[in-house]
């Protein structure tokens, strides 16, 4: 701890917790022995910490969040696992984080620059990307994966070992249970692939040319048996997102790939 740390009185930290520079702790916020934050990391009133949970510079948590808790799998025995939360993250009120599981490689990993609204939950096990948005009430299951720049829309449901590939977008209330392909629009109550996200790719600069490749390239993937049609176009000449989103698709995954609406 430094001399520019402020810690609120009522607030408890406990003896082992490691505070960066310029750490601001408010009040009634509990934290663990075994947690650490970084440079300049903010914590609003009634903020819990706990477990073996490492916090990057200038994260700033909103009050009732639960960080780094026991996760809610039934198979967990007290086993050492971790959370790890990147730089720069906005967690709003009532997010909860778990650690990973032995079972699932025992860390729950989030990247950097992220928004997680109020009463979002990610699970154990969880692998998220940088820049992030997980709207209002959003819950992940266990061992996710979403990639970089993926927006997921309120009150949606991501099934536990899905994978959401790079800037993809999911339509608020929807229950998404199979992989979303890089740049995917999904949308539905039971959701379905509707195309991709031209407005999280414009936004990204990318030219008509390679917007026109990707709709090719997804239009071709979705007309046929989709793994194998993947395969026989990794030996042609593929720009750099067609190329992504048959990497995603031909990568390591027990789950199924969202179909078009």
């Amino acid at each position: 701890m430094t001399a520019d740390t402020r810690i609120h009185p009522s607030a408890i930290v406990e003896a082992g917790a490691e505070l960066g520079q310029g750490v601001e702790i408010g009040p009634f916020c509990v934290i663990g022995p075994r947690v650490r934050l970084g440079d300049g990391v903010r914590l609003a009133s009634h903020v819990v910490i706990g477990g073996d949970t490492r916090i990057g510079a200038e994260t700033r948590i909103f009050p009732f969040a639960s960080i780094g808790q026991e996760p809610q799998d039934l198979k967990f025995r007290g086993e050492d696992t971790r959370l790890e939360i990147g730089a720069r993250n906005r967690i709003r009120e009532y997010v909860t984080m778990n650690p990973g599981t032995s079972g699932g490689g025992g860390l729950t990993r989030i990247g950097d620059d992220g928004l997680f609204m109020a009463s979002c939950h990610v699970g154990h096990d969880c692998r998220i990307g940088d820049r992030v948005i997980l709207v209002n009430s959003v819950a992940v299951a266990g061992h996710c994966v979403i990639e970089d720049d993926v927006i997921v829309g309120g009150l949606s449901g991501i099934h536990q070992f899905v994978r959401i590939g790079q800037g993809a977008m999911i339509g608020a209330l929807s229950m998404v249970t199979a992989d979303v392909v890089p740049h995917g629009l999904v949308q539905a109550p039971r959701a379905g692939l509707d195309g991709l996200n031209l407005v999280g790719l414009k936004r990204r600069g990318i030219s008509r040319a390679e917007l026109a490749e990707l709709r090719a390239a997804l239009q071709r993937l979705h007309g046929g048996a989709l793994r194998p049609t993947a395969q026989e176009m990794q030996d042609e000449q593929n720009g750099p997102l067609v190329q992504q989103m048959l990497d995603f698709i031909l990568g390591p995954s027990d789950r199924s790939f969202l179909k078009p609406l």
